[in-house]
């Protein structure tokens, strides 16, 4: 089994990196944030390797993050009823925004969270809830970069966006576009240094701006 390569990028794309080592090139495919955090081609990089293995005798197709936290995510979202490989991949992104997050709404079954701040449907994230409750209880979660600065900075927790979201929604803006506007304006608001939380207000009024 791989648990891991590191080589040179011989290609990359938003879903894959093609990673040459020991003279073989490694299709891979990832998570679009994972291939966007991947230095430029001709770079070398390391993944942590999942390996899949298609029913019926079908080929194995690598899976590669960027930690051994993010391969262990995807491992127990791949134990999720109805979750193959690909999907679990997708549920990834959504979460990687904010992995304590994640684990701190599916611990609480916070259906609301999980829909308004990662994006799952009602359904799938009921099932995530109820299928994860007590495995990720375990999951020990370093806080991702931008966490550690927003916790730093006093940051709101996920609460906050999902009430920002919410009063987005309600002023007309489709989910989608909302919640990627969202998005760009806890960025921007991250990365300055402030000595006062943001609140919901102040949320909705950058994400604004990002939408006009």
């Amino acid at each position: 089994m791989i648990a891991s390569l590191k080589g040179r990028i011989a290609a990359k794309t938003s879903s894959s990196v093609v990673l040459e080592a020991a003279g073989i090139g490694w299709e891979i495919m990832t998570a679009p944030s994972t291939s966007a955090s991947l230095p430029s081609v001709g770079a070398d990089a390391m993944l942590f390797i999942s390996e899949s293995t298609a029913m019926y005798g079908g080929g194995t197709t690598l899976y590669g993050f960027s930690s051994p936290t993010e391969k262990e995510i995807f491992e127990l979202l791949r134990e999720v009823p109805g979750t193959g490989a690909r999907k679990a991949l997708e549920h990834l992104d959504k979460i990687k925004k904010s992995p304590s997050g994640f684990k701190k709404a599916v611990i609480g079954k916070d259906v609301a969270i999980l829909t308004g701040v990662f994006g799952f449907k009602k359904p799938t994230a009921e099932k995530i809830a109820v299928a994860l409750k007590k495995k990720i209880e375990d999951l020990a979660l370093e806080p991702e970069q931008h966490e550690s600065r927003a916790a730093a900075s006093g940051w709101p927790d996920v609460a906050a966006r999902a009430e920002a979201l919410a009063v987005l929604i309600a002023l007309g803006y489709r989910e989608g576009a909302a919640r990627q506007a969202l998005d760009e304006a806890v960025s921007s608001l991250i990365s300055v240094e402030r000595e006062s939380s943001p609140g919901v207000q102040e949320l909705v009024r950058t994400a604004l701006k990002a939408l006009f």
